[in-house]
């Protein structure tokens, strides 16, 4: 047989060995970073999503909590992982975003990921516990004013978006707070409610049953309208505070270089599970409002333009 067709016909026969020899995905449990707290948005998003995933794929999807330096280090720990498809992030606006301005020690950035599905966004609320004499953002102001640091706010972290709507806040009322961060959402709500900090800036997911309940008062939205799942509460804007907007977006993302077929699955899963009655119910709950199904380059342009926008207030913020 010539050199020529042996080589032909033995690579024939080798392809279909090589197409075997590859791993179906998910061929093992998937790992999904929280770099927050359990009981946050991002947490309760995850885990709505993870039972559809789960059923699509045949695999469980394990959420995994690693929290610390406002969601910087679990994100890092997913930016470092192999982008074979079994180790996704699922991540807020403040480590992708605001930390890399905000933390010298950052080495991750946009092109650090592969962006597979943007969940939508939820606006920032300033609560206090119900005790409280405040009644009004304006009451709270009008304190902040008169006491110097002698307001104090949590959040879920040095660098979150709720850190950053206190800053912006601050810029607006012309007054300082004494910022007070915690490893996650749960972590900050329990110090309000006990009086131990003063008040809340944080995105409203993981506080709406609390303010539902009565046991905190939201006092103002930093959405650019009022929300629908609190129509009486007015926005920081309407109150006399105009540049006081923002919103906290939520998206699942895993280390740059993912293929692209494993990444175009989980979005397919993950945007008709969003269609889902009772997935969007959910979502409504939290405050979270559809911001589209962009595509993975669209998020990394979006992630680029929204860390041009909060830098000059990180920087700020010190």
């Amino acid at each position: 047989m010539p050199l020529s067709r042996r080589l032909i016909l033995g690579s024939a026969l080798a392809a279909p060995v090589t197409l075997a020899a590859q791993p179906a995905w998910p061929s093992r449990p998937v790992r999904v970073i929280n770099p927050y707290s359990p009981g946050g948005t991002t947490d309760v998003v995850m885990r709505l999503m993870s039972e559809r995933l789960e059923r699509a794929f045949g695999q469980p999807f394990v959420v995994e909590a690693r929290p610390g330096a406002g969601g910087s280090v679990g994100t890092a720990q997913a930016a470092q992982a192999a982008p074979d498809g079994h180790t996704l992030l699922i991540t807020n606006t403040g480590p992708l975003t605001v930390a890399p301005t905000l933390m010298g020690n950052i080495t991750y950035r946009p092109e650090s990921f592969t962006f597979i599905t943007m969940f939508g966004g939820a606006p920032i609320v300033c609560a206090v516990r119900a005790q409280s004499p405040y009644q009004t953002i304006q009451d709270y102001a009008a304190a902040a004013r008169a006491r110097p640091e002698g307001i104090s706010f949590g959040n879920s972290g040095a660098g979150s978006i709720g850190h950053l709507a206190g800053m912006l806040f601050e810029q607006a009322v012309g007054v300082r707070l004494l910022h007070v961060p915690f490893r996650g959402a749960p972590e900050a709500q329990a110090a309000v409610l006990s009086g131990d900090v003063t008040s809340l800036w944080d995105t409203i997911g993981a506080h709406a049953g609390s303010v539902r309940q009565g046991a905190l008062r939201a006092l103002a939205f930093t959405s650019a309208e009022r929300i629908g799942i609190f129509p009486n509460v007015p926005t920081v804007r309407e109150s006399g505070f105009p540049s006081v907007v923002a919103n906290n977006w939520f998206l699942l993302a895993g280390p740059a270089g993912i293929p692209p077929a494993i990444a175009t699955r989980i979005n397919e899963i993950c945007q008709a599970a969003m269609q889902e009655a009772v997935v969007r119910e959910r979502m409504d709950a939290l405050g979270l409002a559809s911001l589209g199904n962009m595509s993975g380059a669209q998020m990394q342009a979006f992630v680029v333009e929204e860390t041009a926008r909060w830098a000059p207030v990180a920087r700020a913020a010190g």
